[in-house]
């Protein structure tokens, strides 16, 4: 529902709701206000009687004096500041810093002023034309020497240049061309990662404890993509990587199990692996195949306009009954990929591989100020069937493996030093159009110089070969999460081994009483 608000009347209609965002956020329009800007008080006074009143319902008249005791001092402080300073000052320095600083008291790192410049990046990234690195990206908004505020990798985009550099999610940026990023704000990352395509910039990654190393990135043109899809070589498997929840996301999940129908399959791996997020009505409709009835997700919140329940309908599921399905997971799955994998595991209709999920269980909307400002404030939690929501928490996988084991200090070093050597390139660059058995002699050869795991060069020299080719669908080789999908499919009682899964309401409770014992 797009929500149309008019700070000047105070009011707010309900329309049909557009949910949008890398990090689900609801997208939500505001009326024109062509003087908003021309004046604090009414800017700000505005704002507070239409968050302290119409969104908030009805509050009581001290709540309601304090309010706007606070909001007059501020005026006053801004009127103050703006006639005093010993410099003439622009006031929308003072207006950006208050709404800032406003927004940064609460202490949620999705809770945020858009300047013109981070809107700009939005708006781009709406339409996916831009140029990038395609990577999706958080980053705290306090800094300390203790934890610093580093740039934290959420998930590399498919077939850009950041997952074909090998970024992981989970990686940390230290440093854009050499810059520190803990001091750095979200929009000047932003600003030193995106720039002209084809234009290169460098970022220094912390990965681990210890292991830091530059990667050089080209920019490229970043297009939001959808959805892989194919049969898994020599069985009736059929494959499905979701990378993000767009429109069309549930079109193409319908077309992949259409080819998967003519192939005769009989199990189904949907990999949600590094998905950010995206669409609520596409991830609820993705669901919808799987469900025939019941709750898929609802939001929660203190407003209750933002009080929803998205069920499935029994004529939008298209997957069979009690067909084996394993959901792939990991870190980087986050926000509407939990939604999926939550919905589906509690219903028990997929059993779940990989790593915990991110734990993005909260709502924000993007609500412009301006033509040209905006600010995004996290305004509900989201829960699965069975009423749990995962914010911070992430959703544990029924089986757990990872497909990169802790490094040992020597490990560590070994692979820092390939990653910062030249090696790989020149090994590539010598051998043109490597096959399987180039790629794996090389590995054994370069493996004595860098003592660390031979599979994981054997990736590193497919990332190369790879450069200027799509990505293939998988790698089994070095993806040990679906090899174990795939065993787990293929050697087992599939529906004794849902039976034994656990909800995740049933997950908390255990979790909760194993915490009392431990009380006791």
């Amino acid at each position: 529902m797009i929500r149309y608000y008019n700070a000047y009347a105070m009011i707010y209609k309900h329309y049909n709701l557009l949910r949008y965002g890398v990090d689900f956020c609801y997208i939500i329009y505001m009326k024109t206000m062509n003087k908003f800007c021309k004046h604090f008080y009414i800017c700000v006074i505005g704002l507070s009687i239409l968050f302290t009143s119409s969104c908030f319902g009805q509050s009581s008249s001290e709540a309601r004096a304090s309010s706007f005791q606070y909001m007059k001092k501020l005026n006053q402080v801004f009127d103050f500041v703006q006639q005093n300073y010993v410099d003439e000052l622009d006031p929308k320095i003072l207006y950006e810093g208050a709404i800032k600083g406003l927004l940064d008291s609460i202490g949620d790192p999705y809770t945020l002023y858009l300047d013109p410049d981070y809107m700009r990046d939005l708006n781009d990234t709406t339409t996916g034309n831009f140029g990038g690195v395609g990577l999706s990206i958080s980053k705290p908004t306090e800094s300390t020497p203790e934890k610093p505020a580093y740039v934290e990798v959420s998930s590399p985009i498919d077939d850009t240049p950041g997952a074909r550099a090998g970024i992981h999610a989970g990686d940390y940026i230290i440093a854009i061309d050499g810059l520190p990023t803990p001091e750095m704000t979200m929009n000047e990352v932003l600003t030193h990662l995106r720039g002209e395509v084809g234009t290169p910039v460098t970022v220094t990654i912390l990965r681990g404890a210890n292991m830091r190393f530059d990667v050089k990135l080209v920019r490229a043109l970043i297009e939001v993509p959808t959805a892989k899809y194919g049969m898994i070589e020599g069985t009736k498997i059929g494959y499905c990587r979701l990378i993000e929840f767009t429109p069309e996301t549930p079109n193409r999940l319908q077309d992949a199990m259409d080819l998967f129908q003519k192939n005769g399959y009989t199990s189904m791996i949907i990999d949600l692996r590094d998905n950010p997020g995206g669409l609520i009505t596409s991830v609820v409709d993705v669901a919808d195949k799987f469900i025939d009835s019941g709750l898929i997700v609802s939001t929660k919140s203190r407003l209750a306009f933002e009080n929803q329940e998205y069920k499935a309908s029994p004529e939008k599921t298209t997957v069979k009954k009690n067909l084996p399905v394993i959901v792939l997971i990991n870190q980087g799955s986050a926000s509407a990929s939990e939604i999926l994998s939550g919905a589906l595991k509690d219903y028990h209709m997929a059993y779940l591989v990989g790593q915990k999920t991110y734990g993005k269980g909260s709502v924000q909307q993007v609500i412009p100020l301006s033509d040209v400002d905006g600010m995004k404030l996290t305004m509900a939690r989201y829960y699965t069937p069975t009423d749990v929501n995962i914010d911070k928490i992430g959703i544990p996988p029924d089986y757990e493996i990872k497909n990169i084991e802790e490094m040992t200090k020597e490990e560590e070093e070994a692979y820092t030093n390939l990653i910062q050597s030249n090696i790989i390139t020149e090994t590539v660059e010598k051998t043109p159009n490597m096959k399987e058995s180039d790629i794996a002699l090389a590995a054994k050869v370069i493996a004595k110089t860098y003592p660390i795991e031979e599979r994981l060069i054997r990736r590193l020299i497919r990332i190369q070969v790879q450069r200027t080719q799509n990505s293939p669908l998988y790698d089994l080789d070095y993806d040990l999460q679906l090899a174990k999908a795939i065993e787990i499919i293929q050697n087992n009682d599939f529906n004794d081994l849902m039976r034994k899964t656990k909800t995740l309401k049933e997950l908390q409770e255990s979790a909760l009483a194993d915490e009392t014992t431990d009380n006791k």
